[in-house]
């Protein structure tokens, strides 16, 4: 088959690989109908992956058909139509059947496309384990590309709002307007903030933001204008959506006291330094992590299917799977409008 595979810093080919294969009976293979690049795949893209495999298919993003089922698959069938949560798990122990894939009881937490282990879904196929936990039949109501955007991103920006305690009446600030911060801001305004600050370097962006009813603010610009609008009491709830220390330290700096930011960017600093003194003297809650996807999709399905949510607006491209390299380098350059990159096999 065909997938984009990595190589090195900047180096996505589109190339041969072998088919995916089953590798127990509770396996599904799944020929992909689109696959989408997220933010954090350009982690992999600089060369800062999370593994030091080469040659191995990217991308956590998918949707597409069955085409073959193991012999103890029982919930899904050859011709389903699914979607493939990016966090897997091993579909059995309590912590998976909840939702809580991070937490896998058996050690099988993981995430496509970060080395061979999993390979990738940037590609015309591939293999989901434990198929009838970590591949699911999309709901009625829910178009391909609305569940294309629950397999991680919508679901990463809605972990994000809850982890930041979002609700009705507060003042609130999303740092970093890619598919994943926009997203945020949808989802700061269903979940009744009052206000929301919406922070990026990029003109096009905050100019989404302002669409979505969102107060857009360069970030040098940021604490100053804040402080006035609330009259120095600054922002109860910060989503991060960068990963980068910079922007990190930028949320720290906007949370009023009491205030929670909940970090959902990719950073890799074992060193950063955290404003410990401030944090303790402002009685600051500070979260981080990893989104459990499946954990998001109750509350995530009713709201798209009603309409309360749109995450396929965010859809910039539409591109064949082989002009993958091009589609990397668009959305890392910030070019051509670039948000949310979606490829077709």
């Amino acid at each position: 088959m065909k997938a984009l595979r990595y190589f090195g810093a900047r180096d996505i080919r589109y190339e041969s690989m072998d088919d995916p294969k089953l590798a127990s009976d509770q396996d599904a293979i799944i020929k992909i109908d689109r696959c989408a690049i997220c933010g954090s795949d350009l982690h992999i893209y600089h060369g800062q992956g999370f593994s030091e495999d080469f040659g191995f298919c990217v991308g956590h993003e998918a949707v597409g058909e069955v085409v073959e089922v193991g012999r103890a698959v029982k919930r899904l069938k050859v011709g389903d139509k699914v979607m493939m949560s990016a966090a897997v798990g091993c579909g059995a122990c309590a912590s998976c059947l909840a939702g809580n894939v991070v937490n896998c009881a058996n050690n099988a937490a993981g995430c496509y496309g970060l080395s061979h282990r999993l390979e990738g879904c940037q590609a015309e196929a591939m293999r989901v384990p434990a198929a009838d936990f970590n591949a699911t039949v999309i709901p009625e109501g829910i178009t391909t590309d609305q569940a294309l955007m629950m397999t991680d991103s919508l679901a990463t920006a809605w972990f994000g709002c809850r982890n930041a305690e979002i609700s009705s009446g507060k003042t609130v600030a999303v740092v970093g307007l890619g598919p994943i911060g926009l997203m945020a801001v949808e989802g700061a305004f269903v979940l009744g903030a009052a206000r929301v600050f919406a922070i990026d370097l990029v003109p096009e962006r905050r100019k989404l933001a302002e669409q979505l009813g969102a107060i857009a603010l360069d970030p040098a610009d940021a604490p100053q204008i804040i402080a006035e609008m609330t009259k120095g009491r600054m922002v109860d709830s910060i989503v991060e959506a960068v990963g980068a220390d910079a922007t990190i330290s930028l949320s720290l700096r906007l949370a009023a006291k009491r205030g929670t930011v909940s970090v959902i960017g990719v950073n890799q600093d074992r060193r950063f330094d955290f404003p410990m003194g401030r944090a303790f003297a402002m009685g600051l809650t500070f979260r981080i992590g990893t989104c459990s996807v499946p954990e998001e999709w109750p509350e995530l399905i009713p709201l798209i299917q009603a309409g309360r949510l749109k995450p396929e607006r965010y859809i910039s491209h539409v591109l064949p799977l082989s002009d993958g390299a091009h589609a990397y380098d668009l959305f890392d350059g910030r070019k051509d409008g670039a948000l949310k990159m979606v490829l077709t096999p």
